[in-house]
């Protein structure tokens, strides 16, 4: 039975700007062997699949697949099913929130504004520091070598993910930096992590507050073209040092110019001390999926 099969762009204003990601919006009867065949032949980041939901109160429940594995929690995947599951009819906004249902729990998505200028922001889960570094700490010099450190000490933040949040001296370094792979892959290696999340503030009078750029050295090495979990963990290290960039808790990053992309993610950290990262969907390819044994 041939399947809807979607693509789009997330995070993103335009196509072509943001993180790609393929959604199967009717994905009942599949088991996870296929939907993990399915994702390793997309060759995208992550593959989404939507089932209806099975806690109460979830608006649709969501299996997420690298090419690798399957992800209990990622934030453009989150974003950007939120954005079909709408587009399809499946769930509307109930006072302007959706609630995903996935492997880390039911999770609340805010939607705001409409047609293109819509924006989707997820929840992420609560992160914590598992580690913190010292400054100059050789796995961090060697991942990122020559690149000068900025103010705070490089973290291995937890928040489903694992990432080691390095901040860099200035915008230019953290544009120009090379990551040694090798050590960004033993890094990861060593500590369970994703990779390397290098940031820095943005220089004056851009539309973003912080650069970014992460650096994937668990399995496949490359580097992401837009983040929402990474950039979530990060705002959690901000937030514990008192350095929240932006006003009222709110601020824009800037992710993927370096690999030919020019992604946008929203950040909010709520009176709770939540952090919702989101930002624009953008619809680039519809069709169907014609998969043996679907």
């Amino acid at each position: 039975m041939p399947r809807r099969y979607l693509q789009l762009d997330v995070f993103a204003h335009r196509p072509g700007a943001g993180n790609p990601l393929g959604v199967i919006p009717d994905a009942e009867g599949l088991d996870a062997a296929t939907m993990q065949a399915i994702a390793r032949w997309t060759r995208l980041p992550e593959t989404t699949f939507v089932f209806p939901p099975t806690q109460a109160g979830a608006s649709y429940r969501i299996r997420m697949f690298s090419p690798q594995r399957e992800v209990p929690f990622a934030g453009h995947p989150s974003v950007g099913t939120a954005h079909v599951v709408m587009q399809a009819g499946i769930a509307a906004p109930v006072d302007g929130m959706l609630w995903q249902e996935g492997a880390t729990g039911v999770l609340p998505l805010a939607v705001t504004g409409s047609g293109r200028e819509r924006r989707i922001a997820v929840r992420a889960p609560r992160a914590h520091v598992a580690e913190t570094a010292a400054a100059g700490d050789g796995r961090i010099a060697a991942a990122l070598p020559g690149a000068a450190p900025g103010r705070l000490p490089p973290a291995l933040m937890d928040g489903g993910r694992r990432w080691w949040v390095v901040e860099l001296a200035d915008e230019a370094t953290v544009r120009t930096a090379t990551p040694d792979w090798d050590a960004v892959a033993a890094l990861a290696a060593d500590t369970g992590s994703m990779g390397v999340f290098a940031f820095s503030r943005a220089d004056a009078g851009q539309d973003h507050d912080l650069v970014v750029r992460a650096f994937v050295g668990a399995g496949a090495r490359f580097e992401d073209a837009a983040s929402g979990a990474a950039n979530a963990t990060l705002a959690a290290w901000l937030r514990h040092n008192g350095a929240v960039p932006g006003e009222g808790g709110r601020y824009v990053a800037s992710q993927g110019r370096e690999v030919g992309y020019d992604a946008r993610l929203h950040l909010r950290i709520d009176e709770a001390g939540d952090i919702w990262s989101g930002g624009q969907a953008c619809d680039v390819l519809s069709g169907e999926l014609d998969w043996p044994g679907t």
